[in-house]
């Protein structure tokens, strides 16, 4: 099951890369809950967007920011789950600008604003209360894909990595929190940013893709000028062996559950 079943404003400066509309596919997030259209082909959204807002502790009325929002899978979901916050995306991607603001549109979510431009230099309207990106992760010297969106929304190096970690930590008020999504293998570049910019991490959660196998993808939390020793915790389980979502799983992906990284306790299965 993917997390777009197929069944998915305010400019404060100008997209950095120009695009033609794309063509569009209609669905849903969240079991039905939220509308979603996204492009038809290139980069199309996973279950990560929908774990990263499962995962932002935002309560109603409080200010978020996303950076690289694409089509807007997380802060729909997020404001879906969360009534009444306050949320940014900032895109570069023209076409997925208007695409992620549509979307908002067509769910409703009045205080959900896309804002064109790069996260670097985007004017924004701070402090916020939470951040939250799921940066780009391929590195610089990888195989290229034919397709300039996927390209781009795939295509990282530290450099921009750090860009992205700095630009959050600086907008986030004293002790609010930064969340991430990213492979394993980008975690020690982005620990580094987080505490460069005095967003230290406090939570490390393992997404494991099945019992025993090495996890892929991880979520960190930072929090702005936060003192709290970083822990590494027990993580969720998404697949069973037959390769079906666990229980836990499908209560994030499908019914819209909050995933409380800070949790002690057991690996969450069922």
């Amino acid at each position: 099951m993917s997390a777009a079943e197929p069944t998915t404003t305010a400019a404060a400066e100008p997209p950095t890369t120009a695009a033609a509309e794309p063509p569009t596919t209609e669905g849903h997030l969240l079991g039905g809950r939220v509308r979603y259209a996204q492009p038809a082909s290139g980069f199309r959204s996973g279950i990560e967007p929908v774990l990263l807002a499962a995962s932002v502790p935002a309560r109603p009325r409080e200010r978020v920011l996303e950076a690289g929002t694409g089509a807007g899978a997380a802060l729909l979901c997020l404001a879906a789950r969360v009534p009444a916050i306050q949320a940014v995306g900032v895109e570069a991607d023209a076409g997925l600008a208007e695409l992620a603001a549509a979307n908002a549109r067509a769910n409703g979510f009045a205080d959900v604003r896309i804002a064109g431009g790069r996260i670097e230099t985007v004017a924004l309207d701070g402090p916020f209360d939470h951040a939250l990106a799921n940066p780009p992760y391929h590195a610089p010297d990888g195989s290229s894909s034919p397709d300039a969106r996927r390209e781009a929304a795939k295509r990282g190096s530290e450099a921009l990595i750090r860009g992205w970690v700095d630009r959050l930590g600086r907008s986030l008020r004293d002790r609010g929190s930064l969340t991430l999504i990213l492979p394993a293998g980008m975690a020690p570049a982005c620990l580094a940013a987080m505490t460069d910019c005095h967003t230290p991490c406090t939570t490390i959660f393992p997404l494991w893709p099945k019992s025993g196998r090495p996890a892929r993808l991880v979520l960190l939390r930072g929090i702005r000028r936060g003192r709290t020793p970083m822990r590494l915790m027990p993580g969720l389980v998404l697949h069973r062996p037959d390769g079906t979502f666990t229980d836990a799983a499908q209560a994030i992906l499908r019914d819209g559950r909050a995933l409380a990284i800070d949790r002690d306790g057991e690996p969450q299965r069922d």
